[in-house]
This record gives C-alpha cells, structure tokens and sequence, in this order.
C-alpha cells in the first residue's frame, strides 16, 4: 500500500444528506489513510439541512460540504478513485459513468434519511440512525487489512459490510 491517501467517493442520487454524512466521516476515521468525497447523479444542489445540524453536533467539519454531480470526478483533473460505494438504491440502480481506473465498487444501500416522516424529533433521529449505520460501516472498512487482501477477497468484505445491517466482527 502506499503512503498516498486513498480515495473514496460516496454516490447518492441527490447529494445531500447519506453520501455527505458518509463523506464527512471517513474524513473523520480515516486519519490521513483515505480522503472522502461524495457525488450524486441528480445532485439538488444543497445538503439536507438536518445533515448539517447533525454533523455540527458531532463536531465534524462540514466547511467543505457540498452537493455536487458525480461528473466532476469523471473529469480530468478529477482524483484517482480507490473506491466508489452508493449508499442509497437509486443511485444503485443507475448507469454510472465509467471511473478512470476502475476503482473497487460496492452498494451499501440505506434509507433515505430526508424521506423520513413524523415530527421534527422524529425526522433528526432518522439522520442520528443514518449516521449510525454508515459510522459502523465505515469503521469496518477503514479496519480492513487492505495491504493483505487481494482485490476479490477485498471485493467479498466490501459487499458483505454493504450486505449486513450489523456487520459481525469477524469481518474486520
């Protein structure tokens, strides 16, 4: 492996509250070994505002925060990509452009957090669960022995976390 971070790039369709969240995280639990984006294909422009409120509460950055289309990492000043996950079914579903490098993909699909229904209380608890979920996930892989995995054993790990609501600990 190399001293180089790696890069992830997180899809959602709208680019405003999974990816973002899942962005501002592995920034977090990465410690300078990946560097996270996120990217959606019809991204609406601006992040879900109880995405940001949450992320603040937590103490994360979100400065940098942004809703952005997927074709700007298909550009080509665009980073190298290690890894692209969708976090929503959608996006799943949808013909991706192809990533220079074919980066190791994996569909870690989630409800919609900005779907949710019911009071106020209610709607900030389903973003405090979306962040819960991609938070486990999230720290499996970032404790994933990547150096020592070949690309299918690794492609196996990433579609199980993806697979699992509660990924047991064997599969770090």
């Amino acid at each position: 492996m190399t001293d180089k971070p790696l890069n992830v790039l997180f899809l959602c369709t709208h680019n405003s509250a999974r990816s973002i969240i899942a962005e501002a995280i592995l920034n977090r639990l990465g410690a300078g070994r990946f560097k996270a984006y996120s990217a959606g294909s019809q991204p609406s422009g601006k992040v879900h505002p109880y995405a940001v409120d949450l992320l603040r509460q937590l103490n994360y950055d979100t400065s940098s925060l942004r809703s952005k289309s997927w074709e700007e990492f298909t550009a080509p000043d665009a980073p190298d990509l290690d890894f692209v996950f969708t976090v929503c079914d959608n996006a799943a579903n949808e013909v991706c452009p192809v990533w220079p490098g074919q980066p190791i993909s994996a569909h870690w699909g989630l409800p919609d957090p900005s779907a949710a229904e019911g009071n106020d209380s209610e709607r900030h608890f389903a973003f405090a669960d979306t962040h819960r979920m991609l938070y486990q996930r999230i720290s499996i892989f970032t404790n994933l022995p990547l150096a020592s995995l070949d690309k299918l054993s690794l492609q196996k790990r990433l579609d199980d976390i993806g697979r699992n609501a509660h990924p047991s600990p064997e599969m770090t």
